[in-house]
Order: C-alpha cells, then structure tokens, then sequence
C-alpha cells in the first residue's frame, strides 16, 4: 500500500511538472519554430498531427465519434481556438519575445470574466472583479506603452494587438462551450477540435500564401525539433497530463498552471532564449498575475464538459 502510495504521489508530481514547466516552455519552442516556418502552416502541422492522434486514440478506445450538430460546434469552436487564438499567437512571435507573449497570453481569465458577464450572465461586476480587470489592463499598458520611462522596449503594437485578440478569441470560445452540444468525453472533444482546428489552420496557410517561399530543405533541425516537441511534450503529453489530473485533483489545485506558465515562460526565454528581463518585464508580468490570481480565486466556475483545456501556448 505504501509503494501504491509513493507511486501516486510521483505520478502526480509528475504531471503537474508537465503542465507547469512542459506549457511554460513551449512559448519558446514556437518561437524558434516560426523563426523559420510559416507561423500558420507551423501551427497546421502541429495540430493536424496531435489531433490526429488524440482523435485516433479515442475511436481505438471504442468511443463515438461526434454527431453532425456535435461537428458544427467543434468546427466553430476550431475556428475561435486554434486559427483566431493559436494562429494569432504564433503569428505574433514573430514579433513578440515567447515570455511576453505568454504574460499576455495570461490575460485570458480576465476577457473570460468579460464573456461571461455579457454572454453567459453567469458573472457580475463586483468592485473585486473590476479591480483585478483594472490591474490586469495595467500590466498591459507598462508592457506596450511607449510613454512609461521605463528599461526596455516596448512590445511591438501590431503583435499585441494580435495576442489581445487571440486571448479574446478564446475566452469568446470558453463562453460558448457551456452553450454548444459537444461529445461528453473531454478527450473525443478535444481530439476532434484539434484535428478541426489544424485543417482549418491548413487552409487559412494556403490562402495566405504562406507555401510560396517555403522550402522544407532549408529549415534547421532545430525549428523541426521545436515542432516536434511541440506535438508529443506541448499537445500529446501536456493534454494527457492535464486530464490525468483533473480525475485526481481539484480543479482549483489544477488550474494554477495559469500563475505558473507565464513565469516559466519569461525564464526560459532569458536563459534559454536570450530574451530581456528588464525592469517593463517584470512589473508588465506581476500585474498581470495578479490580476489572473484575483480573478481565479473569485470565479467559481465549473469545468466544462468536452470543452478543450490546453493552455494556449
């Protein structure tokens, strides 16, 4: 009983190591991903394969497959996630360093209060809930803001602009998911958005043009490797992690990979990525987890059944 016991306690050490450090640290690996493949076609691959997998893997295990309104939702959903929330993000790395794009990205709980006050009146105004919106915005402003005499440069605009739009975008999606028939297993959902979500993410590559200049010979190993490590450690590993814990662990416990992620995120991009930690970074990075802490430790929503759960990055 005791071994039982010690092998538990490492299984769930273990998880959230993934969860925590494994999501953290893929913002960086999609940097140097996109560095030289198509950020959209990057994403595309990434899904494709890791959806494919995840979905296959379900159908193995003799689940059904989602029926045609189930299909509707998973394609809409596909759509807000993956091209207008993952799409951005990898687009904005480009011009984004991968720990601010993750402190931004952190935002999310703060535009998820938003939908569910307009959307889903699920949520009211407190002075609490409006203050932590308040500091969250803050940490915005000291992160793009040109007039603060702050260290460091501020972030480029056009690629914040896409990451507040790409945290919108998934908050938007978290709102409907409480709406929109889905397959009850979490993993059929989830494997089905994803291969969804990398056909969609294919297609919007091709419109844009994005295989023109694309020669496969020229990519380094390494951007392969960050495209590799992205599928099996960031999609594969890190869902299968996530899901093992929510059968286990509270969700509260859980959910602290949203404080966690951002700031494994800055570090591996100063150490590993030659990113600056200034002075802007910093305060940028604090008041945005304050906000997300605020905001997570008030809301007290329940999980969503079939709804995808990655942290975006």
């Amino acid at each position: 009983m005791e071994a039982a016991g010690h092998r538990a306690t490492w299984k769930t050490l273990l998880a959230f190591a993934t969860i925590y450090f494994v999501w953290g640290s893929t913002f960086l690996a999609i940097r140097v991903g996109v560095r030289e493949v198509p950020p959209f076609l990057l994403a595309a691959i990434r899904f494709l394969i890791a959806g494919a997998v995840l979905y296959g893997w379900t159908i193995a295990r003799g689940e059904r497959s989602p029926n045609g309104r189930q299909w509707a939702s998973v394609a809409l959903l596909a759509v807000l996630i993956f091209v207008l929330d993952y799409g951005l993000l990898f687009w904005a790395e480009q011009r984004v360093p991968s720990g601010v794009a993750a402190v931004m990205m952190a935002t999310i709980p703060a535009f998820l209060a938003v939908s569910e006050i307009v959307f889903l009146r699920t949520q009211t105004l407190t002075l609490r809930l409006a203050l932590a919106l308040l500091i969250g915005i803050g940490g915005v402003l000291v992160l793009a803001s040109r007039s603060l005499n702050l260290d460091g440069t501020p972030i480029d605009r056009v690629g914040a602009v896409a990451l507040i739009f790409a945290s919108m975008s998934w908050s938007i999606a978290s709102a409907l998911m409480r709406k929109l028939p889905l397959p009850a297993s979490k993993v059929m959902s989830s494997g089905a958005q994803m291969f969804a979500g990398g056909v969609f993410l294919g297609l919007t590559s091709v419109g844009l043009g994005e295989f023109r200049n694309f020669h496969p010979s020229c990519v380094s190993r390494s951007a392969w490797l960050s495209l590799v490590y992205l599928i099996v450690a960031g999609s594969i590993m890190g869902f299968t992690a996530y899901v093992w814990l929510l059968h286990r662990e509270s969700p509260t416990k859980v959910g602290t990979y949203a404080y966690v992620n951002p700031v494994v995120a800055v570090l591996v991009g100063y150490f590993l990525g030659g990113e600056a930690l200034n002075l802007r970074t910093i305060l940028g990075s604090l008041f945005v987890l304050i906000s997300v802490v605020m905001i997570t430790t008030t809301r007290a929503g329940k999980p969503v059944a079939g709804a995808l759960v990655e942290d975006p990055g």
